[in-house]
């Protein structure tokens, strides 16, 4: 019998229903999936799942549960799995994904998924989860809730401007276009009161948070959303891996003396991230002299304001992980401590 060096739980998550494929990879680098069988997602389902598992495993390897990052229904499981001292991992789709496309079978249903995540985690190497701490779940929550509001609020705006524009209008319509515009303003303003006090109950991050803002450009609002959406940089390894994560980074399609596509963001990322740092890349440019610099730059070499902007945005996330692994206030680069601010700005112009 071959030894087995690695042994994983591929589970497809979905609302009702957890479909479970377990494999096992041996000393000569086959991969055998052993079973698939269903169970229910609830905390019944969890333990039925693991007693399943330990009726197959090999007790001297240690089991890998793997899972894909799709919506919310692998949460609960994850955090069953992971209180109770399994290592658990949780894959980005966009891996998986292009994994699928390596396997033989081009069969698309619950149990090929399964198996997918099985083999998948089987041959590569994928890094434990742990639960995010509860103030950046709530953090993330807040900021999106604002996001989602401001967004309604924007909407509004806009119809209560076309109602009141037209030949015809509807007085009763506007009256409530108002009603809810008030609305919307109360609970944006009672969201960012909420943001406000969470991060009050915690002072080590409330200090790396000041610190943070210090960077010209960047409010509260942005870096809470940041490092919401990453949970505290905690599984970030280096701001590569950041700005990957965004969808910030530069991709080109290159192959042979005739395929010559243009660089442009991969925007394969966290739409949050990008979102939080538009209008701050705006507001750096005009007030700090480094990124006005970098803007200058490659405007000048690409005549396109937008690219600039992108690049600023880059340079902003990079800047908050910085600060925020550091914990420290930002400062000026020495070259431009060198120099009187009007000698900077000539030098820019």
């Amino acid at each position: 019998m071959e030894t087995v060096i690695k042994q994983t739980a591929g589970i497809d998550c979905g609302c009702k229903e957890l479909v479970v494929s377990f494999g096992q990879l041996y000393i000569n680098g086959n991969f055998y999936c052993r079973n698939t069988k269903a169970f229910a997602n609830t905390t019944k389902g969890f333990d039925e799942l693991v007693q399943w598992i330990t009726t197959m495993h090999d007790e001297d390897t240690l089991v890998h549960y793997v899972m894909e990052a799709t919506g919310v229904y692998h949460e609960r499981l994850a955090y069953h799995l992971v209180a109770n001292g399994y290592y658990v991992s949780i894959a980005l789709p966009n891996k998986v994904n292009a994994f699928a496309k390596t396997c033989s079978s081009k069969k698309q249903d619950d149990c090929q998924a399964s198996k997918v995540l099985a083999e998948f985690g089987c041959l590569k190497q994928l890094d434990a989860w742990q639960p995010p701490h509860v103030l950046y779940v709530s953090l993330k929550q807040l900021t999106r809730e604002k996001h989602q509001l401001q967004q309604e609020l924007t909407l509004i705006h806009n119809q209560h401007h076309a109602e009141e524009t037209k030949a015809i209008t509807s007085l009763s319509s506007i009256k409530r276009m108002k009603a809810r515009s008030k609305l919307l303003g109360k609970q944006i303003a009672e969201v960012e009161k909420e943001i406000v006090s969470l991060i009050n109950k915690e002072e080590s991050i409330k200090e790396r948070i000041d610190n943070v803002c210090t960077i010209p450009g960047v409010g509260l609002q942005t870096v809470v959303t940041v490092i919401a959406e990453t949970n505290g940089f905690n599984l970030v390894r280096n701001s590569r891996q950041l700005v990957s994560y965004a969808g910030l980074d530069i991709i080109q399609k290159i192959s042979g003396t005739s395929v010559r596509g243009r660089a442009h963001i991969s925007k394969r990322g966290n739409p949050h991230l990008r979102h939080c740092l538009y209008f701050p890349a705006f507001t750096a440019v005009k007030y700090n002299l480094p990124l006005q610099n970098l803007h200058n730059r490659i405007v000048e070499k690409q005549a396109i304001k937008m690219k600039g902007y992108v690049a600023v945005q880059r340079k902003l996330l990079m800047l908050i992980y910085t600060l925020w692994k550091k914990n420290e206030p930002y400062q000026l680069p020495i070259k431009f401590l060198e120099q009187p601010v009007e000698a900077a700005l000539t030098e820019l112009d």
